[in-house]
């Protein structure tokens, strides 16, 4: 089975190859509407339906967020739009005063062939917000989350095996799937 990867994003894709391979992937860079809901889960799989019919293919696509607790789950769904618009600088100021810096991203991988029903793929990873932007390394919200466990950012300390900790959770419990 080859599988039909669909992204914009090149970083993502590049994730989601290492992570995916020895599977037979084929990408396109291609822009689709997402729908505005609180789960990634059902914008991932609403996703992956269309795309799925559309090109006559089985489809893969990845909808990814950092969920903020004391911003009450923002930016979740919505991270992208909020890191476009105001960056790591601007969520930090909205955050300014907040003590509750627990965080969390989740990715959810949807798969889906044609004239069937999609599959979501749910991995999430536990941190926290940085009080401050620390490090240059990694993408997005890489040099304000601390993952669980450390005291550094992934800015400080980058992705030694080339991805994220969230996005791997989800591939790899796709791939569990395929092997039932």
């Amino acid at each position: 089975m080859v599988i039909l990867l669909v992204s914009s994003n090149q970083r993502k894709i590049a994730e989601l190859t290492l992570l995916l391979s020895p599977a037979k992937i084929e990408v396109m860079e291609f822009e689709y509407p997402e729908l505005k809901l609180d789960d990634p889960c059902e914008i991932s799989k609403a996703a992956a339906k269309m795309l799925a019919e559309k090109f006559r293919k089985t489809v893969m696509v990845e909808d990814s967020g950092c969920f903020i607790d004391g911003l009450n789950g923002f930016p979740g769904i919505m991270t992208k739009f909020t890191h476009n618009r105001v960056g790591n600088k601007g969520l930090l100021k909205l955050m300014k005063g907040i003590k509750n810096r627990k965080a969390h991203y989740k990715s959810a991988i949807g798969i889906c062939s044609p004239g069937k029903q999609p599959m979501c793929f749910l991995g999430t990873e536990e941190g926290s917000i940085a009080e401050k932007i620390r490090g240059k390394n990694g993408w997005g919200q890489d040099p304000i989350f601390i993952p669980k466990g450390s005291s550094k950012t992934y800015g400080e300390t980058g992705h030694p095996d080339g991805y994220h900790l969230f996005r791997k959770n989800a591939v790899d419990k796709f791939k569990a799937n395929l092997r039932k």
